[in-house]
């Protein structure tokens, strides 16, 4: 199995964490920032250094891809691409929203035909989501969404879903509807990128090393239609 080094800097948490035959063997947070300019480095410097000192081949370098915040997409990136070049290894891009399901999924009982709906915050009340089923399967893509009581209605009628993200508190008095359900806490962190990275690297989805951008929020933001700007 691989060894891979994860770099998620796509909000204010800094993180990063080796994983090596589907066990996270390292892994460091810091949730007082915005310090990515300050933390991934030394972080990173860690985790290769253990690595390292246990013999391990590093495989290949995850990041996440976003949406996500500018300068910090921007620094893990760089970052991530650095490692790459320099120890000739692949790239893998983990989509941030996807992410933040994996704790929900491994850490809550959730209902057969339940649906999560991770959120990432924009201003006022827009957000960034996806809607998964259980087994992460993509039931509406990522999009930007100006949050009313009827956005997420058609999947609330017919399934408890489950809101999550530093997005989704926000949303939930507007939401309203007896099938929405919040879970606080939960961040987008290095240590759960261990299946989405695996995955990957095993169906050899790699990205390139010199032409991969992220998934800026503003970018996104740019693609949406004139009303959700």
């Amino acid at each position: 199995m691989a060894c891979i080094l994860s770099i998620e800097t796509s909000t204010n948490v800094c993180s990063v964490a080796a994983s090596e035959a589907g066990k996270v063997i390292f892994h460091e947070e810091d949730f007082s920032g915005p310090n990515h300019a300050e933390q991934l480095g030394r972080y990173v410097d860690e985790a290769l250094s253990f690595i390292d000192s246990h013999a391990i081949p590093l495989d290949a370098v995850a990041v996440s891809q976003g949406p996500g915040s500018y300068t910090g997409l921007r620094i893990g990136v760089s970052m991530a691409k650095g490692i790459c070049y320099g120890r000739d290894v692949r790239l893998l891009a983990v989509p941030t929203l996807e992410l933040l399901a994996v704790p929900v999924l491994l850490g809550y009982e959730l209902e057969e035909d339940a649906l999560l709906c991770p959120m990432l915050d924009a201003r006022r009340m827009e957000v960034y989501s996806a809607l998964y089923d259980r087994a992460l399967h993509e039931v509406r893509p990522t999009q930007a969404d100006i949050v009313e009581a009827d956005t997420y209605l058609e999947y609330l009628e017919s399934h408890p879903v489950y809101f999550f993200g530093n997005g989704a508190a926000k949303c939930m008095e507007t939401i309203n509807h007896p099938n929405a359900h919040l879970i606080t806490g939960i961040e987008p962190l290095a240590k759960n990128m261990m299946p989405l990275a695996e995955r990957r690297f095993l169906q050899e989805q790699y990205e390139d090393v010199a032409y991969f951008t992220p998934y800026y929020l503003k970018d996104f933001v740019a693609k949406q239609p004139k009303k959700l700007i």
